[in-house]
């Protein structure tokens, strides 16, 4: 991420440097021209001096033109800046480019505002990550750790054939991916290392990563969590109809995006150099221990359909959510009063310690698309990105996922307050943000806790699983949600 940050930086300073005026979209009617001024929704608010002078182009041709007015205007909820300019330009869809707006004083003025609204969007982050954190303890001290774990053994017993089945490689891996699945990174990341450890007892071979490892990997990479708790904090931050919109499209996605994980792992290890581990004996999989994740798999996929149906159903997750933990936690003779509010001081915690990484970001962010850069990013990759149904905007974050954590959180952060909660844009890169993982920083905290300097297969099946991800949450917003 040291790299990332200071190559946008610099580029962006050197953008700045040799690029004019931004361009923004608007239409010609007449005498007059109407212009969204791009950015104005968000942190990133830049407002032209009434007054002042622009250069219009249409259908190839420029032509002057003067700022009549700038006012505020508000749709769908959303708030933007819209100018009104005078212009004999012919009628169509114009680019527009204001004089006052150079790129090096939108830079330095956008820089400082986005470090400004960091705090503020942390701060609106921090209610809801309270809440959420403070249930998911009272979920986790109830023994919903250990019952996901107990319901995903079989099935981890048939992907790794090179594990014995009473390994403590074995427990740990369950672990691991049983809080990944609640939501509880936290106490993932120890389990994961612990069973690196473990599978490295198991290596032929010190220092190459065996098929074992590399698939545990993968299934790490692929988004497994199936309770995006943190999107739909920062949604509900925004003020979201439905901050839980991306519930059931976050649970489909990560599904097909697991399968494609594994599914690469395993034929990517025919492909290369030979496993440092031998398969060993173990009893068979019994199909009524299938039961429990079939049970699991069946509920997903009858809440997928019931949203899909009827939309309204979405209105019944969170206060389904909050009813269910709570209700369980009691069930299991759990204070829930007293442990929700231990799990609430690590909420509160968790929020206010991303506040570093979110200024970094937005900030970096700001200065690219402030300077041109952005805009010349974006425009290169949309063909790509149209032909597989992914809005533009949402492409720096594809490419920011896989490399860091915080930074990808933030972005969702300022693309949802940017465009809207229930906007498509937000809704694919909530759904993008719950599905996906930062695969570099997992395979270097990983391998390097056992030494491995030889990833064999690692990178492709990792990157696999980003593509997969990114593709399933463009399908699945489109499909359950629409892109309206």
């Amino acid at each position: 991420m040291n790299i990332v940050f200071t190559a946008i930086v610099l580029l962006s300073f050197g953008f700045a440097a040799f690029t004019g005026s931004p361009a923004h979209e608007g239409t010609v009617r007449g005498v007059e021209a109407t212009v969204v001024i791009k950015g104005s929704t968000g942190p990133a608010s830049a407002v032209v001096n009434v007054g002042g002078t622009a250069m219009i182009e249409v259908g190839g041709t420029r032509w002057p033109a003067k700022v009549l007015k700038v006012e505020k205007q508000t749709e769908g909820g959303l708030e933007r800046t819209v100018a009104t300019l005078q212009t004999l330009a012919k009628d169509g869809p114009a680019r527009v480019r204001f004089d006052d707006q150079y790129a090096m004083k939108l830079v330095s003025t956008q820089a400082l505002l986005s470090a400004k609204n960091s705090m503020t969007l942390v701060l609106d982050l921090v209610g809801a990550m309270t809440l959420f954190l403070g249930l998911m303890k009272v979920v986790e001290a109830a023994g919903g750790l250990d019952m996901v774990a107990k319901a995903i053994r079989p099935v981890l017993a048939l992907l790794f054939p090179d594990v014995p089945a009473r390994h403590p490689a074995m427990g740990a891996i369950v672990m691991n991916i049983a809080a990944n699945v609640l939501g509880l990174g936290n106490a993932a990341t120890p389990f994961g290392i612990r069973a690196m450890e473990e599978l490295d007892k198991l290596n032929k071979e010190k220092g190459t990563a065996t098929n074992a490892m590399v698939l545990f990997l993968a299934i790490n990479t692929s988004g497994v969590a199936v309770l995006p708790t943190g999107v739909m904090a920062v949604r509900a931050a925004a003020g979201g109809h439905d901050p839980a919109a991306i519930f059931p499209t976050t649970l489909a996605a990560s599904f097909v995006n697991t399968v494609i994980a594994v599914l690469a792992a395993k034929a990517f290890s025919r492909l290369v150099s030979p496993n440092p581990t031998e398969p060993v004996e173990r009893e068979p999989v019994r199909a009524f221990e299938l039961v429990p994740l079939l049970g699991a798999v069946g509920a997903m996929a009858a809440l997928m359909v019931a949203v899909k149906m009827n939309p309204v159903a979405g209105d019944w997750i969170v206060p389904g959510l909050i009813a269910g933990m709570v209700a369980f936690g009691a069930i299991r003779k759990v204070k829930v009063y007293e442990v929700f509010i231990e799990g609430a001081r690590d909420g509160f915690a968790s929020a206010t310690r991303i506040l570093p990484y979110v200024v970094a970001i937005l900030v970096a962010v700001a200065m690219f698309r402030w300077s041109g850069g952005m805009e010349l990013f974006v425009r290169g990759l949309a063909p790509i990105a149209e032909a597989v149904g992914m809005p533009p905007e949402v492409l720096p974050l594809a490419l920011l996922r896989p490399l860091s954590g915080s930074g990808a959180y933030a972005l969702t952060a300022e693309l949802t307050k940017t465009y809207g909660p229930d906007s498509f844009i937000a809704n694919v890169a909530g759904t993008m943000q719950g599905t996906t993982e930062t695969t570099f920083y997992v395979l270097a905290v990983y391998f390097g806790a056992v030494g491995v300097r030889r990833y064999r297969h690692a990178v492709a099946t990792g990157l696999a699983s980003d593509i997969s991800g990114m593709l399933a949450s463009v399908f699945f917003v489109r499909w359950l949600i629409g892109s309206e």
